[in-house]
């Protein structure tokens, strides 16, 4: 996993700012059930605990943490969606 800034061209965009734990990670999911395969997922979210929570869900998930930033107070994740449709 990587910590740069941008380069990533997303498939789709989810602004999650505002949202307190566990709602950045609840949309995130359901953001990436909508995507195919091997899509890439862009999620900003204010809430600081979404630095642990996302780096833990795709820990235990099939997903990839491509790369995280954070850009004053919202922090940015990029997640490609797993190749297994069951992820």
């Amino acid at each position: 996993m990587s910590e740069q800034t941008g380069g990533f061209q997303p498939d789709t965009v989810l602004d999650a700012c505002g949202l307190h734990c566990p709602l950045p990670l609840l949309k995130a999911k359901q953001a990436l059930a909508g995507l195919a395969a091997g899509q890439l997922l862009e999620v900003r979210s204010t809430d600081a605990g979404s630095w642990r929570d996302m780096a833990s869900f795709t820990d235990q998930s099939a997903h990839t943490l491509e790369g995280r930033e954070q850009r004053d107070d919202v922090y940015v994740y990029w997640i490609r969606k797993a190749g297994d449709a069951n992820s």
